[in-house]
Order: C-alpha cells, then sequence, then structure tokens
C-alpha cells in the first residue's frame, strides 16, 4: 500500500495543459483558414462564424485522436465539412424570416372571418382539426385521414356534422355570410 503512495501521481491537469496549448495554436493558426472555408461553403459570413466554431469545439473533444492525423489541416476541414452537411440536414437550416406577414386578401370583412374562426374554435378538437385542414388548408378527405389517422368515412362524416354545427352557431350573420 506504501508502494502506491510513494509513486509521484501525474495529476490530470499536467497532461491537459500541454494538449490546451497545442489546440489553443493549433486554432489560433487555423481558425482564418477554416472561417473562409466555411464561408465558401455558405456563403453567409454569421453562419460560416458559426460552422467554424462548432468545428473547432469538436476538434477539442477529439484532440488527442486528431493530434495523431498525418494533416491536421486536412483533418479539421473534413470536420468542417461534416458539420456543414450536419447544419444543412437539418429543418431549420432552410427556412427564412420574413419582414412581413403576407395574410391572402378576404373579400369578405376582418369582422366575420373573426366570428366564424370563433365558431370553428368552439368545435370539439378533432372536428376543429378535419374543418381546418379540409377548408382552410385545403387538404382532400384522403389527405385529412391519412393525417389525424382516421378512416375515410369518419373524416364524412364528421365534416358534415361539424359544418352543421357551424350553421346552428352562425345563423344570426347568416345573411352576411351568403352575400359575399
Amino acid at each position: 500500500m506504501l508502494e502506491l503512495l510513494d509513486h509521484p501521481v501525474t495529476p490530470m491537469r499536467a497532461t491537459i495543459r500541454p494538449l490546451r496549448a497545442d489546440f489553443a495554436g493549433f486554432a489560433h493558426a487555423t481558425s482564418g483558414r477554416l472561417h473562409r472555408a466555411a464561408f465558401q461553403l455558405c456563403r453567409d459570413w454569421h453562419l460560416a462564424q458559426d460552422l467554424t466554431q462548432t468545428t473547432l469545439a469538436k476538434l477539442f473533444l477529439s484532440w488527442e485522436r486528431a493530434v495523431d492525423s498525418d494533416n491536421l489541416v486536412a483533418y479539421a476541414q473534413k470536420v468542417l465539412l461534416r458539420v456543414y452537411l450536419d447544419h444543412r440536414r437539418r429543418r431549420s437550416s432552410t427556412e427564412t424570416a420574413t419582414g412581413e406577414l403576407r395574410e391572402p386578401a378576404y373579400s369578405i370583412s376582418p369582422e366575420l372571418r373573426l366570428t366564424l374562426l370563433d365558431a370553428v374554435s368552439r368545435l370539439p378538437v378533432r372536428d376543429r382539426a378535419i374543418v381546418m385542414l379540409r377548408y382552410f388548408a385545403d387538404h382532400s378527405v384522403e389527405q385529412v385521414a391519412a393525417e389525424l389517422d382516421v378512416p375515410i368515412t369518419v373524416v364524412k362524416s364528421q365534416t358534415r356534422r361539424s359544418l352543421i354545427k357551424l350553421r346552428h352557431m352562425l345563423r344570426t350573420e347568416r345573411p352576411t355570410l351568403y352575400a359575399a
């Protein structure tokens, strides 16, 4: 037992410090080159910064294995390419934010539209989903049945019942609805 205590134990920090120093030097020397390569891939300066940062983070996590490669810059560029491809595969990478919300122009008054949406919101959940998919999203009966995982006959009967409920709820606005 005393023999174990006599051996000098190398603390983890002593072995980590040279690795951190090596990585810091490599990151400082190649970050500009990686950033330019990332920009060539994505054509967005800010996204290129994010891709470069993610690449350097992944390299840091696998630095012990990366140091053993023959060409460390090529290894880093391969990691960058994989990070870029992972980003492109994500659904959010193709979404864009628009400055304005494009609402279609309605021929009926906005108040009547709000009244109609209020009436639809008072339907039961499945009925509301069927009406919204059929008439607001313009899906076919088959598409609604597949999306809600119900038989086609259920979609047809629930649509009919929902429309009857809506007519009953909107009986006071009926002249305005049919005037348009």
